[in-house]
């Protein structure tokens, strides 16, 4: 059965982040808006809005044992993908993208019991910068905005209510390009080999198998890494 959520559609707002979390009430709530004009992603970074985006929040309280919460971001990946009809595949911890270019991302943030969500989605951008993309080929106008955010909404909350065991792992793994690829990260360099139970990346390095997890890294980037050295 669906849980149910009230919408709020704004115009314009600077974050449908702080406008989820200073209007949430007690029952889930996804604000929308047409034009996000101080949006933020993952580590306060700036987030660069295309000609048609698609930026909401779902503010919702989470029962989950509080370990477990940092997996939440990886589930909301799932709902997104879901969302956008699988023209998108996932980047760990938090990015859509198509092929090598990003066209989206997702930000969790939690206190007292409650997460918001936010989900930004460039869905028609001409003439992206460096390593970002649309999703669609030709403008949408303001037809599938509602649509997605519906979609992803029902999804993540049906997930959440799932609990935290059984989140989706599979279908992460089947759905993220990070596996199998070099990742370059602050403090190391390796091949990403599996996501773990917890959601963690498995990552293997010169000095044997780590896992990463999101709250420890500040950024991870698929790139190229030194060969590693056979072991003696």
């Amino acid at each position: 059965m669906a849980t149910p959520y009230a919408t709020v559609h704004l115009p314009s707002t600077p974050s449908t982040q702080d406008e989820a979390r200073s209007r949430f009430e007690g029952a889930p709530l996804l604000v929308t808006t047409d034009r996000q004009t101080a949006g933020r992603g993952r580590n306060d970074r700036e987030w660069l809005e295309a000609p048609r985006p698609l930026a909401i929040s779902l503010a919702f309280e989470l029962s989950w044992p509080l370990p477990t919460w940092p997996r939440l971001t990886l589930v909301a990946g799932l709902a997104a993908a879901a969302a956008l009809d699988d023209m998108v595949s996932l980047d760990w911890p938090n990015d859509l993208v198509v092929g090598p270019r990003k066209v989206g991302g997702l930000l969790t943030e939690a206190a007292d019991g409650v997460v918001v969500v936010g989900l930004g989605v460039n869905l028609w951008w001409p003439e992206p910068p460096p390593g970002m993309a649309g999703v669609l080929a030709d403008d949408p106008g303001d037809t599938k905005s509602p649509d997605i955010a519906a979609a992803f909404a029902s999804d993540l909350l049906d997930r959440a209510s799932a609990g935290p065991d059984g989140w989706g792992r599979d279908d992460y793994r089947d759905r993220c390009l990070t596996l199998g690829g070099e990742v370059v990260w602050e403090e190391g360099a390796g091949v990403a080999v599996d996501v773990g139970e917890d959601g963690s990346l498995i990552v293997e390095t010169e000095e044997g198998t780590i896992e990463l997890h999101s709250s420890e890294v500040t950024r991870i980037t698929r790139g190229t890494v030194p060969p590693m050295r056979p072991t003696e």
